[in-house]
């Protein structure tokens, strides 16, 4: 199934189609035609926020453009996203994580680092100003892909099949990281046997002992019923996710400028918009599980202790990728 969202001025129409004749028929009447991609479905928070960013270009802009949105990894996955914003092909604008991005911005990856973000707070203040200037910069330069906007708003948390309170109970706990050096660093160091392993074979894993638990988000426990083998989930809210929303250099440069100035300015509020609602489904899912019975919320004992003991590590990660600067900067807001 296709999306078609035309916006001409304020007059807006969403129309689906499901063949190319309508793809062709639909671009050939409209001065520009903008395609899009998420590897999701009409329910997911990403796609709900390209959607919002459609009609947030439309209420800015006077001319005629149709946002071509293709769901459900129908245009392949984000490494094949990122190709294909960097050659301007296939997609203009698209949602992913920045470790996606990373062989064109060796810093960018600072953004996914552990326990980078205080809290909410702090992670929204850091998404609403230009903190992170320089890594858009950078990824412009290499990549000719523009950030044009962040959303996110998953809040990641331990995952256990027994509970964890504390320091105490976090030492020598076998869990499973994402491959990226940071994560299984961060996580030593506060004294927790981290091994990286492949995602698909987490739950036999936890199931038959191997490990003992993971990190993830709730919709991630909900969706693939982690809760079976591990119902403890315990705050302690070390990563909350940032994805910025991207555009392909090459396609904003061929835009009219009225319609660049509406593409920026609706990035921006398509991105307060989508860390709104991912934030809020975050803390919904998790809420869904607990009324039935299916984890057991836990507060971690002394977080504060936790902050303290990685910064080490992410000032070690920091210098390694050029970023010692950029990290002070988050810090310090």
């Amino acid at each position: 199934m296709t999306y078609f969202y035309k916006a001409a001025g304020f007059a807006k129409s969403v129309a689906l189609a499901a063949g190319l004749g309508a793809v062709a028929a639909t671009a050939a009447s409209a001065e520009t035609t903008l395609r899009g991609a998420s590897m999701f479905d009409d329910n997911h928070a990403f796609t709900k926020t390209l959607v919002k960013f459609a009609d947030l270009v439309g209420e800015n802009y006077d001319g005629d453009a149709v946002f071509d949105l293709r769901l459900n990894g129908e245009l392949g996955v984000e490494s094949d996203y990122v190709n294909f914003l960097q050659q301007g092909v296939a997609i203009d604008y698209t949602i992913m994580a920045p470790s996606n991005m990373a062989k064109f911005a060796p810093a960018i990856p600072l953004m996914d680092m552990p326990f980078l973000f205080r809290d909410l707070d702090h992670w929204n203040a850091v998404l609403s100003s230009d903190a992170f200037a320089p890594l858009e910069k950078e990824l412009l330069d290499n990549a000719d892909i523009m950030v044009i906007g962040y959303t996110g708003g998953g809040v990641r948390n331990l995952v256990s099949s027994a509970p964890i309170a504390n320091l105490d109970d976090l030492a020598g706990h076998k869990m499973r990281v994402m491959g990226a050096p940071i994560q299984a660093q961060t996580f030593a160091a506060l004294t927790a046997a981290p091994s990286a392993i492949a995602y698909n074979e987490v739950y036999n894993a936890i199931q038959s002992g191997v490990i003992a638990g993971f990190e993830n988000e709730a919709a991630s426990i909900q969706n693939l019923k982690f809760y079976e083998v591990a119902p403890n989930v315990t705050l302690t809210k070390h990563t909350i996710t940032v994805r910025p929303i991207v555009m392909s250099g090459k396609t904003f440069r061929k835009l009219p400028e009225d319609l660049q100035a509406a593409v920026l300015k609706a990035g921006k509020e398509a991105g307060a918009f989508g860390r709104a609602l991912e934030s809020r489904e975050d803390g919904e899912k998790l809420q869904e599980m607990v009324d039935a019975g299916q984890v057991k919320v836990i507060e971690f004992e002394g977080r504060e202790k936790l902050l303290e003991m990685v910064v080490p590590v992410q000032d070690s990660f920091a210098a390694e990728i050029g970023a010692t600067e950029l990290l002070e900067n988050v810090r310090g807001m």
